[in-house]
């Protein structure tokens, strides 16, 4: 029997969760079940939907403590910024609650008779969830899922196993029996998940990723994959250069640059002064681990890989004493624009520097990627920066905010290797988790 365990980041010796890996035979349980309890759940009056998802919100509220603790603990998540996390799944659930009741469907001309389309759920659907948000998003993944009239069956990273089981714990006593589950394990789960179901939403590296996309088409099931970013942030002259720099050491180091939407490559231009404020607020960080040994070598190559390239370091934190995964932040400058970090993504507390003079190289250089994600402009012009933002590749431009953070209620997907299959959140959930039908009724 294959099990899945899940230490702390910042304690490795910390044993966090330890259970059995669902099996294909586990899966195919599960999908039964929940094709069953979905049928009921489908038919249900939407305001059965809404209170239900209501009553979920009122519980993870009631739990916040501990699940900001959990996620702490298992992930290595700022204590701030794992009770933001807690706050936001229950602002989530409640938003999604109060969809229930949107129009579904629109009406059409039809000479006398009538032509109208509605909307109705997928069936099951199948949610892939990454560590590090480990509540949000198979919050914001399951709760369009269910308001919209769906079983969702969740296979969450191995690294944030204990954070899902607790959710599912909260969630199931005011749902359907077996119409919300989660199903611990590796790639053979997850395979196995988008093998048994209606539909399938992502979210991780490009390569699984892809995977996810080729054998959901081959089934012929829509599939929604989020997979990463090499988010750019542009800073011009006339930026305030200490607000840019206490955002961009946020959005770049923050919990360990562990975001898809985390800040990798800042462009300055026209010789914006930004490193010395940059050097300090990245200094005046708390370090946080990454999520493993694993990773912690790989951001460390990367960094030797940029140093013997050329690259400087011209900024970085502090590594606190213990046995947590923890490294020292980087901000490198002097590295060309095909330089690996410049062109992968890399999870980590790292980012490149890169001077240019004009904004049409800034915006050709933060377009010069395979990723399209979040793009950041610093400027105190508004023309100039609703001019860049309309020439940005990247499904979010951010004016004068960092590129780390999702509003819940707007649409949230990267163009090109960074997204596939359509948005999330907000009102294009219901886009990905209800199948449009037209009905057209003869006149007499």
């Amino acid at each position: 029997m294959s099990i899945v365990v899940s230490a702390s980041p910042w304690q490795p010796s910390d044993v966090v969760a330890e259970v059995p890996a669902a099996t294909p035979s586990d899966v195919d349980k599960a999908v039964a079940a929940s094709v069953a309890a979905q049928r009921e759940w489908a038919a249900a009056a939407p305001a059965v939907r809404a209170s239900a998802l209501g009553a979920i919100a009122d519980t993870v509220a009631a739990e916040a403590g501990s699940l900001a603790e959990l996620i702490t603990r298992e992930v290595g998540k700022p204590a701030v910024e794992a009770a933001g996390e807690v706050a936001r799944a229950a602002a989530l659930l409640r938003y999604y609650a109060q969809q229930a009741f949107d129009p579904f469907g629109e009406t059409y001309p039809a000479g006398g008779g009538l032509a109208f389309t509605t909307r109705h759920p997928r069936g099951v659907v199948g949610l892939i969830t990454p560590w590090n948000f480990p509540l949000a998003i198979p919050v914001w993944k399951s709760a369009p899922a269910l308001a919209f009239g769906n079983g969702a069956l969740i296979k969450p990273s191995p690294d944030a196993v204990a954070c899902a089981l607790r959710w599912a714990e909260l969630a199931t006593p005011h749902l359907p029996d077996g119409l919300l589950a989660v199903l611990p394990g590796g790639a053979e789960t997850g395979a196995a998940l988008v093998a048994g179901t209606d539909a399938v939403s992502f979210t991780g590296s490009g390569g699984v990723g892809r995977a996810v996309a080729v054998a959901a088409a081959e089934r012929g099931i829509p599939a929604q994959c989020e997979m990463g970013g090499l988010s750019a942030t542009i800073v011009l002259p006339d930026a305030d250069l200490d607000r840019a720099a206490a955002d961009i050491a946020y959005a770049a180091m923050g919990f360990a640059g562990q975001k898809c939407t985390a800040t990798k490559r800042v462009i300055t231009v026209g010789g914006a002064e930004l490193t010395d404020a940059l050097a300090a607020k990245v200094a005046a960080l708390d370090a946080t681990p990454v999520i493993s040994a694993a990773a912690r070598g790989h951001v460390r190559n990367a960094i030797a890989v940029a140093e013997s390239s050329g690259g400087r370091v011209i900024a970085s934190g502090s590594v606190p004493e213990g046995d947590g995964w923890f490294l020292r932040s980087a901000v490198i400058a002097g590295l060309s624009s095909d330089a690996p970090l410049n062109r992968e993504e890399v999870f980590g507390p790292v980012c490149t520097l890169t001077e240019v003079s004009d904004v049409d190289s800034a915006l050709a250089l933060a377009n010069d990627t395979g990723y399209g994600l979040v793009t950041s402009i610093y400027t105190a012009d508004l023309d100039a920066a609703l001019a860049a933002a309309h020439r940005c590749e990247s499904g979010t431009v951010k004016v004068n905010a960092p590129t780390a953070g999702v509003d819940f209620h707007l649409p949230f997907g990267g163009e090109k290797a960074s997204g596939y299959g359509g948005k999330e959140q907000g009102k294009a959930a219901q886009a990905f988790y209800t199948a449009s039908r037209t009905i057209q009724i003869g006149a007499h």
